[in-house]
C-alpha cells in the first residue's frame, strides 16, 4: 500500500519561510517522479512543482519560479517543497503526489500521477 504523508505547514507571516516535507512508503520512491499540487478555498487544485526520479530535472509554476524549490533525497524516500518569501496568495493545502510511470520526466498535470498525500495547510497572513 503506497503511502504518502506531508509535514511542515503551518501558519507565517507574508515573506517567511516554510519547508514542507512528504514522505513515502509503499513503492520503489527512486523510479518516480514526485509533484507539488495546491488548493485554495474555493479553487481548483493546481501545479506546484516537480521533480524527476534522480533529480536531474526539476519545473514550477510561474506563480512560484524563483520563490519555492523541490528537491528529493532517494535515501530517505522523501520529497520537499522550500518556500521562499511566501504571499498571502500561497495560502492553500499543499498536496504532494507520486507519478503514475516509472522513470518519467517532470510531469505536471494531475492524471499523470497515481498517489496523493492527505495534504498540509499553509497560511499566509499578510
Amino acid at each position: 500500500q503506497v503511502q504518502l504523508v506531508e509535514s511542515g505547514g503551518g501558519l507565517v507571516q507574508a515573506g517567511g519561510s516554510l519547508r514542507l516535507s512528504c514522505a513515502v512508503s509503499g513503492r520503489t520512491f527512486s523510479r518516480y517522479a514526485m509533484g507539488w499540487f495546491r488548493q485554495a478555498p474555493g479553487k481548483e487544485r493546481e501545479f506546484v512543482a516537480t521533480i524527476s526520479w534522480n533529480a536531474g530535472s526539476t519545473y514550477a509554476a510561474d506563480s512560484v519560479k524563483g520563490r519555492f524549490t523541490i528537491s528529493r533525497d532517494n535515501a530517505k524516500n522523501t520529497v520537499y517543497l522550500q518556500m521562499n518569501s511566501l504571499k498571502p496568495e500561497d495560502t492553500a493545502v499543499y498536496y504532494c503526489a507520486a507519478a503514475a510511470s516509472s522513470y518519467g520526466g517532470t510531469p505536471k498535470w494531475r492524471y499523470e500521477y497515481a498517489y496523493w498525500g492527505q495534504g498540509t495547510k499553509v497560511t499566509v497572513s499578510s
